[in-house]
């Protein structure tokens, strides 16, 4: 697949491809069932439950919605306060906000951009319901820590684990932690249906609600499990189900999972091990995975000194054919935050490392060439300034 556009710029991202997505949607759309929950939506949630070791998965349209509906699974309540870290998308906090809850950021351990799980205890009060680890980048959050909370204070724990499918913490894969965990399948992710999720869960009584749910608040699963005679409305819920044809798109990707994976973790470690040299001369840092954590490659990123520095690089990179791109804004500094959330404790890290990362293009099948150049121009970006 073609890496750069027609300018000749080195692509940030292109959606995975493997090649035999095309006869898995024509099979699809020939078996006259292409609206959801059909052999393809079946597969791709088998393939989550036997493959990572989830009780149940369920596709979703997307990790937003997965977020959506674990909040309505938990019954969110207007002021019910969820705890999470002001770094991440603004799904995130959507999903509890919809509901009246209250998002409660807490800073951020710089070392992996993830919520630090030493400062979640402090943020617990009477009217806290739950805790939103953020596996950024696909690393884990500290979930001995997060669980053992979880468990003191019979909190529920929901895994934004948006980044982190096939990605491991303690050799367990990430999003069968907590009482949910929540994939993202869209075109930036490593496995990809242009748009959709799923929603991971533990408890055997959450399942059926969770199928209610999905189905528009509906037993319509039962029904066609032959459960009851008819379906009809019994809760409330939303329609929550992904077509036949983005599942079709995405199982020839799971299926051929480590293939995408290890060709991402290639080109990971062939950003690392070029670019330590500016490491460790101290113009950059380069990301740090704890010894418990086997990530999946999803995302290569570094630091540059700080906001002004960061901007010239992206502006620099630009000019010379390689796309780069910053993310987030913490979601505490935005209109929509400070009116619906409140930031605990001190804001440290969360803003000031925000302003220092810089994503570098990563995808399956990102061309060697493409990623020395990419190095090169950093690297003489730093030379030049020395």
């Amino acid at each position: 697949m073609e890496s750069r556009d027609n300018s000749g710029m080195i692509s940030f991202n292109i959606p995975p491809y493997i090649g035999d997505e095309d006869a898995s949607v024509l099979e699809a759309i020939h078996s006259q069932k292409i609206s959801g929950d059909g052999q393809f939506t079946k597969r791709c949630q088998q393939w989550i439950e036997s493959t990572l070791g989830a009780k149940k998965a369920l596709l979703t349209t997307s990790c937003s919605d997965a977020l959506e509906l674990s909040a309505l699974l938990i019954d969110v309540q207007p002021g019910d306060e969820i705890i999470m870290p002001a770094y991440t998308f603004v799904s995130t906090a959507n999903a509890f906000a919809l509901r009246g809850g209250v998002p409660v950021f807490v800073d951020i351990d710089p070392c992996t951009m993830n919520l630090d799980a030493g400062l979640i205890e402090a943020a617990i009060t009477d009217r806290t319901k739950a805790i939103v680890p953020v596996h950024y980048a696909g690393v884990s959050c500290d979930m001995r820590m997060i669980l053992s909370l979880a468990q003191k204070y019979n909190l529920k724990v929901i895994e934004d684990a948006a980044q982190g499918v096939t990605s491991y913490y303690e050799q367990q894969a990430l999003g069968t932690f907590g009482n949910f965990g929540c994939f993202s399948f869209h075109e930036t992710k490593n496995y990809s249906m242009g748009e959709g999720g799923a929603i991971l869960i533990q408890n055997e009584e959450d399942i059926d609600r969770a199928e209610i749910i999905r189905e528009k608040g509906t037993n319509r699963s039962q029904f066609w499990r032959g459960m009851v005679d008819k379906y009809t409305w019994v809760s409330v819920g939303s329609s929550f189900l992904p077509s036949e044809l983005n599942a079709a798109y995405l199982l020839p990707q799971l299926i051929k999972s480590e293939m995408i994976r290890n060709d991402r973790l290639r080109s990971w470690a062939t950003y690392a091990e070029i670019l330590q040299p500016l490491a460790d001369e101290g113009f950059i840092e380069l990301p740090f995975i704890p010894d418990e954590c086997s990530h999946n490659g999803h995302m290569f990123y570094i630091k540059a000194k700080d906001l002004d520095e960061r901007t010239r690089l992206i502006r620099f990179l630009k000019e010379n054919g390689v796309e780069s791109v910053f993310h987030y804004i913490p979601l505490h500094t935005s209109p929509a935050g400070k009116s619906l959330g409140r930031f605990h404790g001190e804001d440290r890290f969360t803003t000031r490392e925000s302003e220092r990362i810089l994503r570098l293009p990563m995808y399956f099948r990102l061309a060697q060439s493409d990623i020395e150049k990419a190095c090169d121009m950093i690297g003489s970006f730093y030379h030049g300034m020395a």
